[in-house]
């Protein structure tokens, strides 16, 4: 009996709601779906454990190839919406970015719950205006990966990667943004903190101390060329008055220009870029394959406590040459020197009270060749050099070739063309410094070796 009154109530809300359209009714329709991944397994038979880690030299990231990468899966799901249709049309995106990384073991083996397991992000959920009512105006407001040219084969987002939460608006070839990268975390790998314990309660609560970077960007385009201009101002507040730190205001600023030029080649896309980026002060970051210039680099002088002084300058040189139907050829070339805000050129004391490098010089540089061997089959063979000198230490260097058979299932002849099936072979030497000091993951691995050894099969893909 009490089942048919339950069943009468659900009915009579039921109706009740349709008849005051309490339904939430979607319209619309306009909805893609992308992914990026990298996924696969791999091992390093001279290694304790025979676990497969990457060979580069340690704070370099990816510079000195990327095949041997760990797992990553990315979902982007959008919305997109065209209010106006005719010559006024406004385009509207909603995009979001789910990330998944490993945090040290395939990914497909673990989970949150892991011990050093599977690492989720939101690095994306923004809204984006385009040509506002058939203007040359856009906006967009959110947290996005605002990032454009790569070295695809290192990884390494070189110029203008500003990806962070933020807001910015575009007038034709001229775009202003500004960004807030802080976050309360006491582990901060950069040495410019972002939060401070604040007392003025009673209690001891961190909170933020807040960078704001704006960020100005002009293009400029000439038949084959684009020229880009980049400026950046970088502030940080100090911490408040009832705090129990004392860190001061601090500032940076960037310059910076890049030209990109189209290549006329039998096989269409060729082209090359070269660039050179100078930051000051709090905005001389870049480090360990990341290029954001809010990463601050070094320790703060030792008296002012600020970044004074502090500086880095970036060049890239980076070219796809497509030589005919059969060859792509594709170098690159990275040279990084940086200092923070201490007067010494080896150590020196950050906030945080922990004795860091203060001075960095890099140079990369390496070359990936690609064989269509036919439309599906190409075979991919890498060559790396890379140089780190750490303060006033000796370089470490290392000295990397690869090759990997790979299968193109879309059967197109472009070093562009996923997904990617292939077969990894990589064989690194290193100096005495580096394998003394245990200068890359898997020498951390593996102990005080010459030779690096991964052997693996991975996929790669990019749908959008």
């Amino acid at each position: 009996m009490k089942t048919h009154y339950l069943m009468l109530i659900c009915c009579l809300f039921t109706a009740i709601g349709g008849g005051f359209n309490a339904q939430i009714i979607i319209t619309n329709k306009k909805f893609s779906f992308g992914t990026t991944g990298r996924i696969g397994a791999g091992f390093s038979p001279n290694s304790n454990g025979n676990t497969g880690k990457q060979l580069n030299l340690s704070n370099q990231g990816s510079l000195g190839g990327r095949l041997d990468q760990n797992d990553y899966v990315d979902f982007l799901p959008t919305i997109h919406f065209t209010p106006v249709v005719g010559k006024d049309s406004t385009q509207i995106d909603f995009q979001t970015r789910l990330s998944f990384y490993s945090g040290g073991t395939f990914l497909g083996n673990v989970d949150t719950k892991s011990n050093n397991g599977m690492i989720v992000a939101l690095p994306e959920a923004f809204v984006e205006a385009r040509n506002i009512m058939g203007t040359k105006w856009d906006f967009w407001a959110g947290a996005r990966w605002l990032r454009y040219d790569d070295i695809h084969i290192a990884d390494y987002f070189y110029f203008d990667d500003h990806s962070a939460t933020g807001w910015g608006v575009k007038y034709k070839n001229t775009r202003f943004s500004m960004f807030f990268p802080a976050a309360i975390d006491t582990l901060a790998t950069n040495s410019t903190p972002y939060s401070y314990t604040n007392i003025i309660s009673g209690a001891k609560n961190l909170v933020y101390r807040q960078r704001e970077v704006m960020v100005l960007e002009h293009s400029m385009f000439f038949k084959e060329n684009t020229l880009k201009l980049l400026a950046e101002y970088h502030n940080v507040s100090k911490s408040g008055e009832n705090s129990v730190e004392n860190y001061p205001s601090d500032n940076g600023w960037i310059i910076g220009a890049k030209l990109s030029s189209k290549l006329k080649t039998k096989l269409p896309g060729s082209f090359n870029q070269v660039s050179l980026r100078y930051g000051n002060g709090i905005a001389n970051g870049g480090d360990g394959g990341n290029t954001q210039t809010w990463r601050t680099f070094g320790a703060p002088d030792e008296i002012t406590k600020t970044y004074k002084g502090a500086y880095s300058i970036t060049f890239v040189e980076h070219l796809l040459w497509n030589i005919s139907s059969r060859w792509s050829v594709n170098p690159y070339f990275v040279y990084t020197k940086s200092k923070g805000g201490s007067d010494s050129n080896n150590k020196a004391i950050d906030y945080y009270k922990r004795e860091i490098f203060n001075k960095k010089e890099e140079f990369n540089t390496g070359v990936r060749t690609t064989y269509y061997f036919n439309n599906w089959f190409h075979i991919l063979s890498e060559l790396h050099y890379a140089n780190r000198k750490d303060g006033t230490q000796s370089p470490a260097t290392m000295w990397k070739i690869a090759l990997a058979p790979t299968i193109v299932p879309t059967a197109e002849r472009s070093v562009w063309a996923r997904p990617h099936i292939r077969f990894i072979a990589e064989l690194a030497k290193y100096n005495k410094q580096a394998t003394e000091n245990l200068y890359s993951a898997f020498l951390q691995q593996a102990g005080a070796k010459k030779i690096g050894t991964y052997f693996g099969v991975r996929a790669e893909w990019w749908i959008f």
